[in-house]
């Protein structure tokens, strides 16, 4: 089998495939101070791979790597039976994963997804990815994904509003991922503009048309992530019509489109749970997730078949192994740890030496991963927003920066003596 150029053997064992999301100026998601106005012609340094490759380099090591394939043949014509055997068949082979890293633009990408691995992540999704660039941008997708051995189960996630588009981009990487994801979900005004992610919800049948070209013509699983409808009948009849188009997994986010602020409105496990009882494939829940006990608790309720979170994933990405900020940390039996969010910060700067990502990926996961610490020392913050050109002895320099300015904000984990907290790979 040929596989596409977008290929190439990562240090040493890795291969990189690439996929992000759209226009960088609706993607970057550092401070408006961090970027500066560039003349035309002119290259957004922060769009430059942390570690670039010469063209010959790139050339030397491409290859051809073969990758197993769940399903030996498309499964569109399967009956409704028979694909939702499979689709458990496929989860039950991945080892049932609870435990999930959501997909995020610019944040889930492999340096990150590798961290949140070693700390109890059992599955991740790539940031969210425009199809159409994708099909369309070589530049596009050798700068925005990477993937190695190690980083599996993956969800590679499109956005997409063409069926014939959507799986030019999918067959592209269906070799090196354990689902196709379509992204039903995304709320912001790009998607507005793009008519894609939650805008689809307004058209239906293009949604069905999606699942179903994929479903038809993949070797591997196709998944979605949805938002709910305002009514819960409309969003158990959404969720049937996806499993009937072929989808094999979903997962809910419990929030509405127009229900944005994630830290005033809490996502509507109630509605997550009917979807679950409504269907018959795999269902993960989304919304909530800012610990531990959440995960718990969220499973217990929705009864679904694992978790996914976001964005208190990019403050502590220890939070899968039982670690939390003392927030959080009021639970009897959480004591003070040895860990903090300045070590998980230097943990993922040496993953992006060895997983090279664009800098502006970078200097995002360092504004959330080290936020607090830049509230007590803002000097530092602005430090790292007046530098246009990032290397890695500056951002190690800052870290080291804020210890020596006698800044300490621990994570807090069980008494060991209670709970002993396992860590991938340790």
């Amino acid at each position: 089998m040929s596989f596409p150029p977008l290929l190439r053997r990562c240090p040493p064992s890795n291969f990189p495939l690439k996929l992000t999301m759209a226009s960088k100026s609706t993607l970057t998601t550092t401070p408006p101070s961090v970027t500066p106005t560039l003349q035309e012609g002119e290259e957004n340094l922060d769009d430059v791979l942390c570690s670039s490759e010469s063209a010959a380099g790139r050339q030397e090591r491409e290859a051809e790597t073969s990758a197993e394939c769940f399903l030996r043949s498309p499964g569109g014509y399967l009956s409704g039976e028979a694909r939702v055997e499979r689709a458990w068949a496929h989860w039950n082979k991945l080892g049932r994963p609870r435990l999930i890293v959501a997909p995020m633009v610019d944040n889930s990408e492999l340096p990150f997804r590798m961290l949140c691995r070693k700390y109890g992540a059992e599955a991740a999704y790539t940031p969210m990815l425009h199809s159409r660039i994708f099909t369309e941008s070589e530049k596009y997708r050798s700068q925005e994904f990477t993937t190695c051995q190690e980083d599996r189960p993956l969800f590679v996630q499109f956005c997409a509003n063409d069926p014939d588009v959507l799986l030019n981009a999918a067959k592209r990487v269906e070799p090196f991922c354990d689902y196709v994801d379509i992204n039903l979900g995304c709320p912001q005004r790009i998607a507005r503009r793009g008519n894609y992610g939650a805008f689809l919800m307004d058209n239906l049948p293009l949604v069905r048309s999606l699942v179903q070209k994929l479903a038809h013509n993949l070797h591997v699983p196709v998944s979605c992530k949805i938002r709910i409808f305002p009514d819960l009948k409309d969003t158990i009849n959404y969720a049937k019509m996806l499993e009937e188009a072929g989808c094999s997994l979903l997962a809910v986010h419990g929030r509405t489109r127009d229900e944005k602020d994630q830290r005033k409105i809490r996502a509507d496990w109630d509605a997550i749970r009917a979807v679950k009882n409504a269907v018959r494939i795999p269902v993960l829940a989304n919304g909530n997730i800012r610990h531990l006990d959440d995960v718990e608790s969220c499973l217990k309720e929705t009864g679904t078949d694992g978790v996914l979170s976001a964005d208190a994933l990019l403050e502590n990405p220890s939070l899968f192994a039982g670690f939390r900020p003392a927030e959080w940390a009021a639970a009897a039996g959480h004591i003070e740890s040895d860990l903090d969010q300045a070590e998980l910060m230097v943990e993922y700067l040496k993953l992006c030496e060895r997983y090279p990502v664009p800098w502006r990926m970078i200097r995002s996961h360092m504004h959330k991963m080290l936020g607090e610490w830049f509230a007590v020392q803002p000097q530092v913050r602005s430090e790292l927003n007046a530098q246009s050109l990032l290397t890695f002895e500056f951002l190690y320099g800052l870290v080291d920066q804020l210890r020596q300015l006698g800044v300490k904000i621990p994570l807090y984990s069980k008494d060991e003596n209670n709970t002993q907290v396992v860590i991938n790979g340790a």
